[in-house]
């Protein structure tokens, strides 16, 4: 079987490892191929073309090649368009990518979420603070959708019942939505979830997803936190947990 070559696309580099003295593995998102891994070849080398470009949250267009797990880079091409964000930007760019490190399989392409993902780098690189946050937050519902572990959210999970608009809904991660009391600060109305829901389906479900979230930041946070966490498999992600600690220091 000839082995295949593809060139011309679009991905970021979620995450870099040394794999020897002169070259690296790269965990890349790609837009039809999902999240692979490649070897990038001489990398490290002060001479490679490679050095300046293979960086995290950088638009490229890569060709790789091979039919093993891990395939061989064999061109990238920076497209430009911002700097390397610093800072609060740069962690939130860190925590995208660990979601999708964790969250994605490999070989399982996504082109919508890797849409939204260019869409939410653009905004880091902006470092555009409320914007930035609401941004987050419409990613997270996204990605959980996309993933097929967002339950309905204009219906309660465990009765199917459509949901009151005056009564007070929490997210949780083995119930789904469920009615809590009016005292429950990580929690939205009704109108709130079912406003949420119609976003999700929105022809631009980003946009209007982003704008229905900066309707309700402050309870939404706490619920989709818990809920990734969950998915994840861990207490506290660890781009979170830096944050904690630098804010600490």
């Amino acid at each position: 079987m000839a082995t295949q070559r593809i060139s011309g696309e679009p991905a970021y580099v979620l995450h870099r490892y040394d794999w020897s003295e002169s070259s690296l593995i790269l965990e890349v998102f790609t837009r039809h191929h999902g999240r692979i891994a490649l070897v990038a070849k001489g990398a490290k080398k002060p001479s490679s073309s490679f050095r300046p470009i293979l960086l995290p949250l950088q638009p490229l267009h890569v060709a790789f090649g091979g039919d093993a797990e891990i395939r061989t880079l064999k061109a990238a091409e920076w497209q430009g368009g911002h700097v390397m964000p610093t800072g609060d930007a740069l962690m939130s760019g860190y925590y995208l990518n660990e979601l999708l490190l964790t969250l994605l399989a490999r070989d399982d392409p996504h082109p919508a979420l890797f849409d939204v993902y260019a869409k939410v780098v653009q905004i880091i690189a902006s470092d555009h603070g409320e914007v930035l946050q609401s941004a987050l937050r419409a990613f997270e519902l996204l990605l959980l959708r996309e993933i097929g572990v967002l339950p309905l959210l204009d219906t309660q999970t465990m009765t199917l019942a459509a949901l009151d608009p005056d009564a007070r809904y929490s997210l949780v991660p083995e119930g789904g939505l469920r009615q809590t009391n009016a005292t429950e600060r990580a929690s939205l109305s009704g109108a709130q979830w079912i406003a949420l829901q119609q976003s999700l389906g929105d022809r631009a479900p980003f946009t209007a997803t982003l704008r229905a979230c900066s309707e309700v930041m402050a309870e939404l946070k706490p619920q989709l936190r818990t809920l990734l966490n969950y998915h994840c498999g861990v207490s506290t992600l660890r781009t979170r947990q830096m944050m904690i600690d630098l804010q600490s220091l």
